[in-house]
């Protein structure tokens, strides 16, 4: 069983929770739409892992069978603790290349997408980067590191940067200098100046002490989250691809074919630009004219797609090929809808009209052809 199955309802009820604190508090750290966007990104990447993880954690253990230079014992706690030392290590270097790499920041760049920082952003999870990010953790293959070992410390490292996302925890004195902690993983969200490609690491913010791209939350300057390009969206498909279209444009325009490669791998911002001066009271956030109805029905729809998800998610081990692309399938249109929805598209009645049609004769079928 995906043990993300077992943390989905943890991750609502945690949400639920910081959500109903901020409002009690007056802390506007929540917005429906924007909130359920960041849920659909997650959703969407936990789908797409049931197609990718085959392949990358496959590689990862054909090289530990094939290529290793001993076996170190599952059985031992410092293999375990030596192990997720390393994994987050190479972690701060797969972060950092994320931001500082145009064809890895395409797909990083979701996570950074949303103008909230919130237990809901945390979600706000890539579907695309696994491509690129893992053939950096083969080297622990190498080492002889066990798959079973490799695999557990990867989802500590993953779940333990969950609660780093929200603004209700403060600093949090000598903690903040090892770990890191909700303090300092706000500045990594911020578009200030002094936030940009800051405190890259996972579990320890040590690293970036050591390599110099440590930063400290300022008091006297608020943090504003997001992008400095807006995604302005909340169609989460859209959000996946949408600068991979932009890098891909401008790669088109560089001239020659050297000039378009090296395009991919140039800095977001360019090679040698500073990013401009960002004033922190003078940035607006993305928003739509959404009616309390409709924000109403996407918490319903949005409820009911996460049961979906996390049925799936249960029986991917019984599915074939093909049953696991139509579920993809129908779960990537009920986010898209969704967002379409939210943001007041002209045509968006009309295609969730469709949609749940859609998906209504598919559960029939589903019912009336399973064992």
């Amino acid at each position: 069983m995906n043990p993300i199955v077992y943390a989905i309802p943890v991750f609502m009820a945690s949400i639920l929770i910081e959500a109903w604190i901020a409002h009690r508090r007056g802390i506007a750290t929540y917005n429906i739409p924007d909130a359920i966007t960041s849920l659909n990104f997650g959703v969407l990447s936990q789908v797409s892992a049931v197609f990718v993880r085959v392949l990358t954690f496959g590689v990862y253990v054909w090289t530990f069978e094939n290529l290793r230079i001993g076996v170190l014992p599952a059985d031992s706690i410092w293999v375990w603790i030596a192990s997720l030392i390393t994994y987050d290590f190479i972690y701060y270097w797969v972060h950092r290349c994320g931001h500082e790499i145009n064809l890895m920041w395409s797909a990083h760049q979701v996570h950074h997408s949303s103008e909230y920082f919130n237990l809901s952003t945390a979600l706000r999870q890539t579907s695309t980067g696994a491509f690129a990010a893992f053939p950096f953790y083969l080297p622990m293959a190498v080492l002889g590191v066990p798959p079973i070992v490799f695999g557990t410390v990867a989802l500590a490292d993953l779940l333990y940067q969950y609660w780093v996302h929200t603004e209700l925890v403060r600093k949090l004195g000598w903690v903040d200098r090892i770990l890191v902690t909700p303090s300092n993983h706000r500045v990594h969200h911020g578009q200030n100046g002094y936030c940009i490609d800051r405190n890259y690491g996972g579990i320890f913010i040590i690293w970036d002490r050591i390599f110099g791209t440590f930063a400290e939350e300022r008091d006297d300057e608020p943090v504003v989250y997001g992008i400095r390009k807006q995604l302005a969206s909340y169609n989460a498909v859209w959000g996946n691809l949408n600068v991979y279209v932009d890098v891909f444009r401008k790669s088109l325009r560089a001239g020659s074919i050297s000039s378009s490669i090296r395009t991919w791998f140039d800095p977001p911002g360019g090679r040698g630009v500073v990013p401009a001066h960002l004033d922190p009271y003078s940035v607006k956030k993305f928003g739509t004219e959404t009616s309390r109805t409709m924000k109403r029905y996407a918490i319903v729809q949005y409820t009911l797609l996460a049961v979906m998800a996390t049925y799936f998610l249960a029986i991917t081990p019984t599915l074939t090929l093909q049953g696991r692309i139509i579920w993809a399938l129908l779960i990537m249109l009920s986010t898209t809808s969704l967002g379409w929805l939210l943001e007041g598209c002209r045509f968006a009645r009309l295609f969730e009209s469709a949609r749940l049609l859609t998906q209504s004769v598919a559960l029939i079928v589903y019912v009336l052809i399973s064992p």
